[in-house]
């Protein structure tokens, strides 16, 4: 199933996708009670497999015509598809091609850095580029993952089922920021530099996550073209590594790295960073397509 997060005012709320509408949950169930079904994404991802098990039933119940609670996708206003994460982990330079383009060795052990909640944006927010403290900020199609289960001391052949679903982000970097120093943080936790959506797709309908066509797209022109096989650690391998290490809890969301193409790949000559207007879309396999605008603070 995927599953969207609406924005309407200061409220958040939980969406289905049913075709070309969006089931508007809360108010479905104020017409059409029932009892389990969640209306937030979080209480969704706690819930797990029962609870989007609660809510396909719930769907195959409602009436079929036009209903207040059914919305057009188009008219939606989206929100972060993960709302409150407890935790916001990367993996840095977990593509081959990447790797090889920044004149980086392959490496040994998953690369970690972590993002912050003040990051978070949705599909279709304006970006603000914070000219004050940087001039080079780059995208990066990244495929997420979200934890559906306390995942601790995990093996790579269970992993997988820890995992809620996936989504597309762009991760957002200050490149002058993030290699101010040798750690990454500050280029990568400014506001809104992790936009995230807009569909929350579970597992069961994504399938294998290391075998998903993906694209990065700057105002018309493909500038990543790629494939989450290119991986160097692939998802089950990185949940696993991960729990090693620390507790996951359900609705952190693991960012798995990026592929070739970003503008730091290039040679410095040709590197034209992100500027007002511009316009970056992150397209992965059965996980839509996030597009942003970039705007000057």
């Amino acid at each position: 199933m995927k599953f969207v997060t609406i924005r309407e005012d200061q409220e958040l709320a939980l969406g289905v996708v049913k075709g070309e509408e969006i089931v508007h949950l809360r108010k479905a169930l104020e017409a059409v009670p029932a009892q389990d079904v969640p209306t937030d994404a979080m209480a969704l991802i706690r819930g797990g497999k029962e609870a989007v098990a609660a809510v396909e039933r719930y769907i195959g119940v409602l009436p079929a015509g036009p209903q207040a609670y059914l919305l057009q996708e188009s008219d939606a206003r989206f929100g972060p598809c993960v709302t409150n994460p407890g935790k916001i982990i990367c993996i840095g330079l977990n593509y081959r091609k990447h790797a090889e383009e920044s004149n980086a060795p392959i490496p040994a052990y998953p690369i970690l850095f972590n993002k912050f909640s003040n990051t978070l944006a949705a599909h279709g927010d304006d970006i603000p580029l914070p000219n004050r403290v940087t001039s080079e900020v780059d995208y990066e199609a990244e495929l997420a993952i979200v934890i559906g289960r306390d995942a601790k001391y995990v093996s790579k052949d269970d992993a997988l089922d820890y995992v809620f679903g996936y989504c597309c982000v762009n991760d957002l970097s200050a490149r002058d920021l993030q290699m101010r120093t040798q750690q990454w943080l500050l280029g990568k936790s400014l506001d809104k530099f992790s936009p995230l959506g807009p569909y929350l797709v579970t597992a069961e309908e994504v399938g294998d996550p290391n075998a998903l066509a993906m694209r990065s797209i700057v105002n018309g022109e493909v500038r990543q073209d790629s494939n989450t096989s290119d991986m160097i650690f692939p998802c089950d391998e990185i949940v696993s590594y991960v729990s090693q290490h620390m507790t996951l809890y359900p609705g952190d969301v693991i960012l798995t790295g990026t592929p070739e193409g970003v503008v730091l790949g290039l040679p410095p000559a040709e590197r034209v960073y992100l500027k007002h207007g511009d316009i970056v879309t992150i397209e992965i396999e059965k996980l839509g397509s996030l597009t942003n605008r970039m705007v000057d603070e």
